[in-house]
């Protein structure tokens, strides 16, 4: 079984000296002079950011760029998993449905954002859509993927035993596409970050996004990069999240 690994004991005694030094060769060019701090402000300086500025950040921003995230997430990963199954199930549907997913993923969402607030103003349904558009494509793909991956012999087999096709969704198909879905329900819930992001800089009035770029635009850059290590680990969290459920979820085969 194949998974995206984002940690573990061997790789994090790696990571984490390296996180590490890189974080002190940042502190020491920016204190050196070397880059000036309103480009890209101290490592120091924007922990310092976040702790001032910890209850605006964690009781009225994050809230609702979590809800967005969540909401969005959800609708990606139900709607890319039927999607995919039904294109795998009906070949017609497969051929006039897949080019489709691929040309969805060429728009550019720095512009379509603004029409979502168009049609559905400055409210939670905007963000969500943008975030759905980020985030099924991966979950889609995964389960299309993954349901391809099932050993002839043991679909075969169970037909021989008299099995119906639904016996065979249930016992060989969906346990075979698991880890390929997981891995585009990882995808999908750090793209789910990005899409929150990009809805709430565009057209938001809350959202770790909508402060970000409001710092952005008043040169506070410390504040704004402690937004964005807020949406980093969000998308972090959600990643782990996502992998402990696979864990649980999925059991080892061997060759």
């Amino acid at each position: 079984m194949n998974r995206l690994r984002f940690a573990g004991p061997g790789r994090m005694r790696y990571f984490l000296p390296t996180a590490a030094l890189l974080l002190l060769l940042w502190e020491g060019a920016v204190r050196l002079g070397l880059v000036p701090p309103f480009i890209l402000p101290a490592p120091i300086e924007i922990a310092r950011a976040l702790a001032d500025n910890s209850r605006l950040l964690l009781t009225v921003h994050l809230p609702v760029t979590l809800r967005e995230v969540a909401v969005g997430f959800a609708l990606s990963a139900a709607g890319g998993a039927l999607i995919g199954a039904a294109m795998r199930a009906w070949r017609p549907l497969d051929k006039a449905l897949y080019p489709l997913l691929v040309v969805s993923q060429t728009l550019p969402l720095i512009a379509l954002a603004p029409v979502f607030i168009l049609w559905f103003g400055y409210s939670l349904t905007s963000k969500v859509a943008v975030v759905f558009l980020t985030a099924f494509f991966p979950v889609a793909v995964g389960a299309y993927d993954g349901l391809a991956e099932t050993d002839r012999e043991y679909r075969e087999l169970l037909r021989a035993m008299g099995a119906s096709r639904g016996e065979i969704y249930r016992k060989v198909r969906i346990p075979f596409a698991l880890p390929s879905l997981f891995s585009g329900l990882k995808l999908a819930a750090v793209y789910s970050v990005v899409g929150a992001t990009i809805g709430e800089w565009l057209g938001g009035n809350a959202g770790l996004g909508y402060y970000s770029r409001r710092m952005s635009a008043n040169l506070q850059t410390a504040e704004m990069f402690a937004a964005v290590l807020l949406l980093s680990l969000t998308g972090i969290l959600g990643f782990l999240a996502i992998a402990g459920l696979e864990k649980l979820c999925c059991t080892r085969r061997t060759p």
